[in-house]
């Protein structure tokens, strides 16, 4: 089983090597890395070119967003399955893709997801928030629930069959793809009770009270377009974050 393994990324100098040394260090064998830059001008371009020799393919020009990158990832992949790992990301450890091919094989689902965490962006060994996924049940989109969406791991032909990302989104555009596989499309999915991936915190969604709205806003949409969830679902979604940060994970 071939795994694309895509990065989007605009001026990101300052963490872009960790993402590429994150992916490159990871046990299995049939990884095909992506990395996508939206025409950077700080300097993004040089740290990129370093492991040249070590990613698969390397785009770099204008684009329209980070999900207008991911979907030119997304329609240059061969794999069997499409994942991403973003530049200011990093995998739990070098196990992860590993972990995420042998429950295809096992469990014959058409996607897979895990755990989270959130760190500090000076110190990625502090952990500020967990985010526990849990086993999926479609009732659970209906109140908000969603898997993070950097573990969330789909078959390339689910794409391929229902489309990939929406640019009209520009904060949400990961949570309306998520519903539209599990709610709308009901693809099959499988939960690994572990995390997968650390993520700096300050992402776009949080930077400012304007993005937040936006973010509400896009939400709602996404549950409208896909039939699933309201109002309410939009208010235990943002419910739900408030024990993550007093859970531990497991070490």
């Amino acid at each position: 089983m071939k795994i694309s393994i895509i990065t989007s990324v605009y001026n990101n100098k300052e963490t872009i090597a960790e993402a590429i040394e994150s992916v490159l260090s990871q046990t299995y064998e049939n990884i095909e890395y992506i990395v996508v830059d939206g025409a950077s001008t700080d300097g993004t371009v040089e740290v990129i070119q370093r492991y040249a020799d070590r990613i698969d393919t390397f785009v770099s020009e204008p684009d329209k967003g980070i999900y207008d990158g991911l979907n030119k990832g997304v329609a240059l992949a061969t794999g069997d399955v499409v994942g991403f790992l973003h530049s200011d990301d990093l995998f739990e450890d070098e196990h992860v893709i590993a972990k995420i091919a042998d429950a295809f094989k096992k469990r014959h689902v058409d996607s897979i997801y895990g755990d989270l965490t959130y760190v500090s962006k000076e110190d990625t060994g502090n952990v500020v928030r967990f985010w526990k996924s849990g086993a999926f049940t479609p009732g659970k989109l209906k109140r908000g629930w969603m898997p993070p969406h950097p573990t969330f791991y789909v078959k390339r032909e689910v794409y391929e069959k229902y489309g990939a990302f929406d640019t009209g989104f520009k904060i949400a555009a990961d949570y309306d793809t998520v519903l539209r596989f599990l709610g709308r499309e009901k693809i099959s999915t499988h939960y690994i009770p572990e995390v997968l991936v650390k993520m700096r915190v300050g992402g776009a969604s949080n930077k400012s009270l304007k993005n937040l709205v936006q973010k509400s806003r896009e939400d709602l949409r996404a549950m409208k377009n896909n039939g699933v969830g309201h109002v309410g679902s939009l208010f235990m979604k943002n419910a739900s974050k408030v024990p993550q940060f007093f859970r531990k994970a497991k070490k």
